[in-house]
């Protein structure tokens, strides 16, 4: 992929909060609902492709990267959607990953979680397209108290992800996410023999319904992602420069797997609620364009450890990572 030698090319003029850039997108140091509404991004309105975002659970005990409860919760997430679909074009997909609560104290879930999904969606006029479950084998069991102390109840070993656009038909190709046919696939496709005919659910199996090769099978939309990594860029750089990891990072096949099903390259990916920057870096391979934003400093800096330093551009003197041998 050729590299632009640009700071940014999908914003004429670089936020002042920037803190790096590459040269298919940047990192904004402050909070989403802020970064979202400098005049910068009037350039990338209506144009941005996918919003895709993990924003603070909706956690009834407090976190480091911040999150907020109840009522609180409900209308600070919802107040995203004007913002979103200002900047979203008109065939664009948001895709938010929100993950379960429990009630304080007891072992019942909360319903939060999906109140707030509901009341985005309704206040903001989005259509949901699919909802996908992104389960992780290798999570360990919790809620603690009532899973391996007092034994009544199962692990919680998944979140889900809800997909949304404002259009009914936005941009989409599941040819994109093709998965390798299994080994009595593949034998079916070689002896072109099976039993065709109405089955049990009433579907009709007609004698070429698996004669053609089409790559790969169509995936489900439940996603079995072992987030168990402990060697990838970005931990080695972080225990290298000593700074603490992000508590609640994603696994990069997560946002790939809808960056590439959602956008094309050269479109531009959205990530308000930044993290570690799985999104952009995910973004930055696959060739698109992307934005995102974090509060926190020591974030952005362990971020790095996901690009090429020689393709980083530290953009502002404010945000300074020559503590972790680094200068732009």
């Amino acid at each position: 992929m050729k590299f632009s030698k640009k700071p940014n090319a999908i914003i004429r003029t670089l936020p002042k909060n920037t803190a790096y850039s590459t040269g298919l997108g940047l990192m904004m140091n402050g909070k989403a609902e802020d970064a979202l509404r400098q005049r910068s991004f009037a350039r990338i309105r209506g144009k941005v492709q996918l919003i895709f975002t993990s924003p603070p659970f909706p956690l009834n005990k407090k976190k480091k990267y911040g999150n907020l409860q109840g009522e609180e919760y409900l209308e600070w997430f919802a107040e995203f959607g004007p913002l979103f679909k200002q900047l979203l074009a008109p065939d664009g997909s948001i895709v938010i990953e929100l993950g379960n609560s429990w009630e304080p104290g007891l072992p019942t879930m909360s319903t939060l979680a999906l109140k707030a999904l509901l009341k985005f969606q309704e206040d903001n006029g989005l259509h949901l397209c699919q909802e996908f479950i992104c389960h992780n084998p290798a999570r360990l069991p919790s809620p603690a108290q009532w899973v391996t102390i007092e034994r009544i109840r199962l692990k919680d070993s998944y979140t889900r992800l809800w997909w949304l656009s404002p259009s009914e038909r936005p941009k989409a190709n599941n040819k994109n996410v093709l998965q390798p046919y299994s080994p009595s696939m593949k034998q079916l496709l070689r002896t072109k023999k099976y039993n065709a005919g109405k089955r049990p659910s009433q579907h009709q199996i007609s004698k070429e319904s698996f004669t053609v090769d089409h790559g790969g099978s169509i995936p489900p939309n439940v996603l079995s992602i072992a987030n168990t990594g402990t060697s990838d860029s970005y931990q080695i750089f972080c225990r290298e420069h000593g700074i603490e990891f992000h508590p609640a990072r994603m696994p990069t096949s997560l946002p790939e797997f809808f960056i590439k099903l959602l956008t094309d390259p050269k479109d531009i990916v959205l990530d308000p609620f930044g993290g570690s920057n799985t999104t952009g870096a995910a973004a930055e391979q696959l060739g698109r364009h992307w934005i995102t934003t974090e509060p926190r400093r020591d974030y952005i800096r362990g971020s790095l450890g996901r690009f090429n330093l020689k393709r980083v551009r530290i953009a502002s003197d404010e945000f300074s990572v020559a503590d972790v041998g680094f200068k732009g």
